[in-house]
């Protein structure tokens, strides 16, 4: 399933945490990684990953924010393009 890039979350580790939705706000995948390896393999609109992979968004409101920002990400860019 393709998932939108929705949120990029940097903490004090140097570590990015990036959560994908999918346009519906349903289904998310998080995942981490280091400012040194993003700056190697860069961060893309989309992803594609199995449901399997991903978890339900429980929160309504999280739901919602995933969905209108999946929809923006989808409506403005190429699932490849690098963000």
């Amino acid at each position: 399933m393709r998932l939108w890039l929705v949120s990029r979350e940097y903490d004090t580790r140097q570590t990015v945490t990036l959560t994908y939705a999918s346009v519906d706000g349903e289904r998310a995948y998080t995942r981490q990684a280091s400012v040194e390896l993003l700056q190697r393999n860069p961060v893309t609109a989309a992803v594609e990953r199995d449901e399997s992979d991903t978890v339900a968004v429980e929160d309504e409101s999280t739901r919602e924010r995933y969905a209108a920002e999946a929809e923006r990400m989808a409506a403005t860019h190429d699932p490849d393009d690098e963000v």
